[in-house]
């Protein structure tokens, strides 16, 4: 499966509250968040990692440089007006029916991911499994509405009606019984080549942000299923890095 990870991003919230390293590079239990990615990936049955990065973060360009891995690396340098157009540059190097796209900066529990990358291996007829967590914490969080066996029937902005359980179990939610949950977006998608199609036509039309693409990929009925984490945290304020460096303790 190959691997890809979008860091184009400028993490202006960050820097707005005075953290001066690049995103990419904040450390995280003494490792730099793509590092992190990275390692994981490598212990995943990876078949090739890419990364776009922005034009202006020549100290990311740098460390990712420096880096010798085991397995074919491209790294992509190119400032996009949003993370669906840095999917679309990274996507001229997925040459697996199977890959694996995630933003730079989540933080989850490596089991829990390795968990998701076999049972995407394991879905023969899934056109995409995405990561989703009842953990909301983001300002403009984006819903995931599943049914009864997880299948994903829409993305939305506002969250449906109260559920009659606020937190839900990841066990009963991979055994199909996960309706009555919230779930927002993890910012992981695991896809196959169909999901690339429905890029390149989304990118044709005009179309934009990634929330959009995957609205575009329920409305052209791809086979679709959410994949719960107990919790996925991004770090884009100060304070989350001191979330994530406690989720992971």
């Amino acid at each position: 499966m190959d691997f890809a990870i979008i860091a184009a991003g400028e993490g202006s919230r960050l820097v707005q509250e005075g953290i001066a390293t690049p995103k990419p590079l904040i450390i995280i239990q003494g490792t730099p968040l793509i590092e992190r990615l990275i390692r994981i990936f490598l212990r995943n049955g990876v078949s090739s990692i890419s990364v776009i990065v922005n034009e202006e973060m020549k100290e990311v360009q740098d460390f990712l440089k420096e880096l010798r891995l085991p397995v074919p690396f491209h790294l992509h340098i190119r400032s996009t007006p949003s993370s669906m157009h840095s999917f679309y540059e990274l996507s001229r190097y997925l040459e697996n029916d199977r890959f694996c796209l995630t933003t730079v900066d989540p933080i989850f529990k490596e089991d829990e991911f390795s968990g998701y990358i076999q049972a995407f291996n394991n879905a023969d007829r899934l056109d995409g499994l995405m990561a989703v967590t009842d953990f909301v914490d983001d300002e403009k969080p984006l819903y995931i509405k599943t049914d009864r066996d997880m299948r994903i029937l829409g993305v939305e902005d506002r969250p449906p009606k109260p559920p009659q359980r606020r937190r839900c179990d990841v066990r009963m939610s991979l055994k199909g019984d996960g309706n009555e949950c919230i779930y927002v977006s993890g910012g992981i998608y695991c896809l196959r080549r169909s999901g690339i199609s429905v890029l390149e036509k989304a990118i044709s039309e005009g179309i934009s942000r990634m929330r959009n693409y995957q609205r575009r990929l329920v409305s052209e009925g791809l086979n679709l299923k959410a994949y719960p984490f107990s919790k996925i945290i991004d770090v884009d304020h100060a304070d989350d890095i001191g979330k994530a460096e406690e989720f992971l303790s």
